[in-house]
């Protein structure tokens, strides 16, 4: 993923999550709201209770890829907070991707 695709700083996170919309599952919580450019924006997170660094790394790379997978389908001119949950860590990739396709088909319909 572009570095232009990212959400990086905290004050944007903060910003989305306390403005913006957000839809859950048993295995993500996404935040979204509309932004000023014309492309979409992401940011995942996954919290330090789940594991360590190098956990946390290679569930970020999972999503990561997912999500350029769906990028496409995604619609544009919003950004996007993805919070992995707990009940992800049995998940294979498969099913991952699945979870992560039924939820933002359900933020797609409004």
């Amino acid at each position: 993923m572009k570095k232009k695709f990212i959400v990086k700083s905290n004050r944007e996170f903060d910003n989305i999550i306390k403005t913006g919309k957000f839809k859950k599952n048993k295995h993500y919580i996404i935040y979204y709201k509309k932004n000023k450019y014309d492309y979409s924006r992401f940011g995942i997170s996954v919290s330090k209770k789940l594991g360590n660094a190098v956990f946390r790394n290679r569930y970020k790379r999972k999503i990561r890829s997912i999500v350029d997978n769906y990028r496409k389908v995604i619609p544009n001119n919003s950004d996007y907070v993805i919070i992995m949950r707990r009940d992800m860590v049995n998940l294979s990739y498969k099913e991952m991707e699945k979870s992560f396709e039924k939820i933002m088909e359900y933020i797609m319909k409004g």
